[in-house]
């Protein structure tokens, strides 16, 4: 997903801007990995394969994304993901 893109996106639940972390990119710097989250309602939505999981909660699994977030727990800067938001 490149940079650009990105810019356009905002949070599908208040509209709210996002702020992104580059977890990792490819060669032509489009971003593979990283994590979306909400100014306002600190929702997480990691980008995984340069794809951003921006489903509403009710459609998205925790369980499925939770071994990501764990593995990414260094960029969250000492905070957890609980119910896919940002304590």
């Amino acid at each position: 997903m490149r940079i650009k893109t990105i810019e356009k996106l905002c949070c599908p639940f208040d509209k709210s801007d996002l702020n992104l972390t580059i977890i990792s990119q490819d060669e032509t710097e489009n971003i593979m990995e990283g994590l979306l989250i909400c100014d306002s309602c600190k929702r997480v939505y990691p980008i995984i394969s340069g794809i951003p999981i921006m489903s509403p909660d009710e459609y998205r699994e925790f369980k499925l994304e939770q071994p990501v977030l764990e593995r990414w727990e260094k960029h969250l800067e000492g905070k957890k993901v609980d119910n896919f938001r940002l304590l």
